[in-house]
């Protein structure tokens, strides 16, 4: 009797240090890749789900990438979070009818209640990557008009490289009412107010305030963070709040005298980390001027212009057409990147690189809320699988070099092969698959 055949031989298991480094290879600017791996077994989809891979994919790509933005656009048929990624994906947002978009930092989007019945107005914070929700109420006490609002990581030295869960600080800004609505009463004091809600106690500091010429609207722009403490906020009449947390004080000064209408101009981060102002030019050769401030030792810092982006030669001609609809409408915090809206699209700049990219046709004049961080899938269960322990190791300084080199070597020669089989047409590509977190 013949010997039945031998079965087929298993492929050897890739040791666990070398799945992450594979997995770390996926382009970060495609999250669908990684949510096609973490399909693929249990294994994989316990290293992509684990805190740490977040860290993993900072210490590789560096920065962070935009997967999309929030809006607040009337249109029913444009989702609430838009996607700017290669792949087909999308966030669960929180409905825009009930909510109004504001701040998007460090891992966590911040909405405000679109309702101000006495006192009900409200706060959410939701982490896009994990879908957690926190509601911060506002007190009746403040009785604020045209506020708004930001988010930021509070741990102390956390490098946000991955302070998901972790505690965070909301900063209001808003006009105090005087039980009038009235912008142009000459006899009444104008109070600009902030005040911060802290996670770890769930309450809110004592507000701080300063008299401002005008009653101020700060509902259209959003902010910005520069280094660990300094928020700056834009209001409606051109002039910059900044609110210092570690001192928890309040200023206002004015954007660059150059910069003329506000409605062109937005808040950003200079190329040296400080704060920069954005503005769009009206005239028949469109283009950017890059405003940054400036501290001084003898006088008080003072706006001095670092760039200027000629516009007809990154967009498309169609998109210039008489200046007409063309805004800055919004400014990635930590990925460098300036949207402008346009009668042909929405596009993305990189002003580090000059690269283009057409969002979507859809625009509209409202803000847009950037998300820029890294996505890692959500669990699909309680259990992690605790194999996969080479990261931290590596992190720590625990590896060996020689061992950490070999690793990384064949993980880049098993993904560069990998990749050259797909483009070669002898590996079937899998279907796209979208992200719902």
């Amino acid at each position: 009797m013949a010997a039945p055949p031998s079965r087929r031989a298993s492929p050897p298991v890739l040791p666990d240090e070398l799945v992450e480094e594979i997995l770390l290879r996926l382009p970060p600017e495609d999250p669908a890749c990684l949510v096609r791996a973490s399909l693929v077994c249990k294994t994989w989809g316990c290293a992509v789900s684990r805190p740490i891979f977040r860290r993993l994919l900072h210490e590789h790509h560096g920065t962070a990438p935009v997967l999309g933005f929030l809006h607040n656009w009337p249109s029913e048929r444009i989702p609430n979070f838009m996607p700017t990624t290669a792949s087909p994906f999308s966030l669960a947002a929180p409905d825009r009818r009930v909510w109004q978009a504001v701040d998007c930092r460090h891992g966590r989007a911040l909405y405000l209640s679109e309702y101000e019945d006495q006192g009900t107005q409200e706060l959410l914070v939701w982490e896009p990557t994990t879908g957690r929700q926190r509601r911060v109420f506002l007190p009746a006490a403040f009785n604020c008009r045209y506020p708004n609002a930001a988010v930021f990581c509070a741990a102390d030295a956390c490098d946000h490289r991955d302070c998901h869960g972790g505690p965070f600080c909301v900063v209001l800004v808003f006009r105090k009412s005087s039980g009038s609505d009235e912008y142009d009463s000459d006899d009444e004091e104008h109070l600009t107010s902030a005040c911060v809600y802290s996670s770890e106690t769930d309450t809110w500091g004592e507000p701080t305030s300063t008299h401002v010429q005008f009653a101020m609207d700060f509902g259209y722009y959003s902010s910005v963070l520069v280094g660990r403490s300094l928020l700056y906020f834009m209001s409606d009449f051109w002039l910059i709040v900044e609110y210092d947390w570690a001192r928890h004080s309040v200023r206002v000064f004015e954007v660059p005298d150059e910069a003329g209408d506000g409605e062109r101009c937005t808040l950003m981060l200079a190329d040296d980390g400080g704060l920069g102002v954005t503005e769009l030019t009206e005239d028949l050769n469109p283009h950017l001027k890059l405003w940054s401030r400036v501290a001084s030792d003898v006088t008080d810092a003072r706006w001095v212009l670092s760039r200027v982006i000629n516009l007809e030669k990154l967009l498309p001609i169609g998109a210039l057409v008489r200046n007409v609809g063309l805004l800055v409408v919004g400014f990635a915090e930590g990925a460098n990147v300036i949207f402008v809206n346009t009668v042909a699209g929405l596009f993305a700049i990189e002003l580090q690189s000059g690269r283009v990219n057409m969002v979507c046709h859809d625009q509209g004049p409202c803000r847009l809320i950037p998300v820029v961080t890294f996505y890692t899938p959500v669990p699909r269960n309680r259990h992690q699988d605790l194999r996969l322990s080479n990261a931290a190791k590596v992190l720590g300084g625990q590896e060996e070099r020689g061992e950490q080199d070999t690793t990384v070597d064949r993980a880049q020669q098993l993904f560069d092969d990998g990749s050259n089989a797909i483009k070669e047409g002898t590996t079937s590509r899998p279907s796209n698959v979208s992200a719902m977190s």
